[in-house]
């Protein structure tokens, strides 16, 4: 699909990438020959391992803490972004929670910190690291997730959140064109190293494919639409069929 060193030169903001899918999309970014900053929230440790492992692709990389709920906390991100490599050609944002709540059990808290973490924080995001990938005619991918398409009754505030990233992704495609690309990822039945093995047995019944998804399916779709020049507000199901 690529090969290695296709984005050398380029530097790429991941949100949440001191663990799980946001570490794999960083170090497959590095391994395309991306500079990184690694943002974490509290995973300190993780994050500053994420940045070892990327310095021994060969690449530079920065970890830089911020919580994503609060603007100036964002900004202040993209401010050491700035000041760390002057340029910013790719935003993943791929930090979220996934907060389980029904009718009956959802609180206002539970509520608010869906909708911060998974739709305000990509929001202000992507307006904050706007005026660097203007200049660079850099690019966007939104994590979404099939909870998004279907509407997951036990994750009702989740599902509202991933859903209102489909919309975001669309509206930030037409105001951020032409210099800037957005598009999003929706996974689904994504299993990691460590899950549960009950996890894969309910996605393998889910999934049409009979198999559940891997970081690398996940990795393999961010660069792609990374790298695909002319196309912009898309959202990619990545679920092996599950929502057929």
């Amino acid at each position: 699909m690529s090969s290695a060193g296709s984005l050398l030169g380029c530097v790429a903001l991941v949100t949440g990438s001191a663990k799980r899918l946001g570490r794999a999309v960083a170090l497959r970014l590095a391994a395309e020959g991306a500079d990184v900053v690694v943002h974490y929230r509290t995973s300190a440790a993780e994050a500053e391992s994420a940045v070892a492992e990327i310095e021994k692709l060969g690449r530079r990389a920065v970890s830089v803490a911020a919580n994503l709920d609060s603007v100036s906390e964002i900004r202040r991100l993209f401010d050491e972004t700035a000041k760390q490599f002057g340029r910013l050609d790719i935003l993943v944002n791929s930090a979220a929670n996934f907060l389980p709540a029904s009718i009956v059990s959802t609180t206002e808290e539970i509520w608010e910190a869906s909708l911060d973490s998974n739709l305000k924080a990509p929001f202000f995001c992507a307006q904050a690291a706007a005026p660097l990938l203007r200049r660079a005619k850099g690019t966007i991918v939104n994590f979404a997730d099939t909870g998004g398409l279907l509407g997951w009754p036990g994750y009702i505030p989740h599902s509202v959140s991933k859903a209102g990233v489909v919309m975001l992704t669309k509206v930030l495609a037409r105001a951020l064109a032409p210099e800037v690309r957005v598009n999003a990822i929706a996974p689904g039945t994504i299993t990691m190293p460590g899950d549960p093995p009950e996890w894969e047995a309910e996605f393998i019944k889910l999934a049409p494919l009979q198999r559940s998804g891997s970081p690398a399916d996940i990795t393999d779709t961010v660069l792609f639409l990374v790298q695909s020049k002319f196309v912009t507000g898309l959202v990619l199901v990545v679920d092996g069929g599950r929502t057929l």
